[in-house]
């Protein structure tokens, strides 16, 4: 296979959002670096379907809440594709039990702040200062950050206060690592879902039918992973330029202000 394909990593990417903005990158001649936490067998059909579409694929099981799990994955990635065009922050935890905040447990919370903020923030260092080192070596070396971050930045839900918190903090991880960047040519991007329809939504899925048919998205639809997966392959492709810093709604219209 050629070796000057681009590179995407994107953490989740084997199963919901991550896969369908795998499946998209795949499409677009990207090679994937899938992260996943599963053992690689039960990833295998994922990264199957990735392989026929034509990409090179590595699959990197890793905890991106943990350190030296992050660092071994970049590792990972350099040695065996050598170049990192694109970061994709997509792996995402909810509380384990959803509990009013009120009544919430400080080790759910450490728990998904550690994967939704805090291994995103320093997976995005790592793979920054690499993709600097890249453009400095070749100016014209092609590299963009995107994290996923979820309405729930803005919208509170009061029995996932911690899920909500994570999403907020990573929307200021966008700006922040947007300005730092800027200098170098590598734009970041927040991309915020809605109702997605995947395992973490299905729990869900009769209360959010109900509410959809009443009219709380504009769109009267759930969203799908690729619907997310084809925004993030415009930003890749570069059709949403001057725009670092940027937040890209995919809900459907829910957050949109009415009367």
């Amino acid at each position: 296979m050629a070796n000057d394909r681009p590179v995407a990593l994107i953490t989740g990417a084997a199963r919901g959002i991550g896969f369908g903005i795998a499946r998209c990158l795949a499409v677009e001649g990207y090679d994937i670096a899938a992260n996943g936490v599963r053992d690689e067998q039960a990833a295998r059909p994922a990264l199957d379907e990735l392989r026929n579409l034509g990409a090179e694929v590595l699959y990197c099981r890793a905890d991106v809440g943990e350190t030296a799990a992050r660092a071994a994955m970049i590792e990972q990635v350099e040695r065996h594709f050598g170049r990192l065009n694109v970061l994709v922050n997509n792996a995402g935890v909810g509380p384990k039990v959803r509990a009013d905040i009120l009544e919430a447990t400080e080790e759910s919370y450490n728990w998904v702040m550690r994967t939704n903020l805090q291994g995103p923030y320093f997976l995005t260092q790592a793979a920054a200062n690499w993709m600097i080192r890249q453009r400095k070596a070749d100016s014209r070396h092609p590299a963009c950050i995107v994290n996923i971050s979820s309405i729930s930045a803005t919208l509170a839900s009061i029995h996932r206060g911690e899920y909500c918190i994570s999403k907020a903090g990573l929307s200021m991880t966008t700006a922040l690592w947007a300005a730092r960047l800027g200098e170098f040519g590598i734009p970041v991007y927040e991309v915020r879902p809605g109702l997605i329809k995947t395992d973490m939504s299905k729990p869900a899925t009769e209360k959010y039918d109900k509410l959809i048919a009443a009219g709380l998205t504009v769109e009267p639809r759930w969203g799908m992973p690729e619907d997310v997966g084809k925004v993030v392959a415009a930003i890749t492709r570069g059709d949403i330029p001057y725009g670092t810093g940027g937040v890209i709604m995919v809900d459907g219209g829910l957050t949109l202000g009415r009367l």
